[in-house]
């Protein structure tokens, strides 16, 4: 497969967001399942943080040689064109962390 897979980590281009948005430039992980990106121009990401606090959607991680939370509480959904650069992949077993909070936030 070629393009982006769940659990690779892009800079995203983020700008026009509004409020409490995260804004600027930053990592993204890749959620979406490879069998949407393959077919789709759209991705759904959760972009990554070195700030911030620890809270229960945020999953603590290090990548890149620094911490930094993946803030699955701030799901996107973007156009390919805002992929920068792919920069990496998440450790699988952080990436299973992710699925399985986002599994908790959505599950009845």
């Amino acid at each position: 497969m070629s393009g982006p897979r769940r659990g690779d980590v892009y800079l995203v281009s983020s700008d026009s967001t509004q409020g409490r948005e995260i804004k600027k430039t930053r990592p993204c992980v890749v959620v979406s399942p490879d069998e949407l990106n393959l077919q789709l121009q759209t991705f759904l990401v959760a972009p990554m943080t070195t700030g911030g606090h620890p809270y229960p959607f945020r999953i603590a991680c290090r990548f890149q040689g620094k911490d930094r939370f993946v803030v699955v509480d701030q799901l996107w959904t973007i156009d390919r064109s805002r992929m920068v650069r792919r920069i990496g992949a998440l450790p699988a077993a952080t990436m299973s962390r992710v699925l399985k909070t986002l599994q908790e936030m959505f599950a009845p």
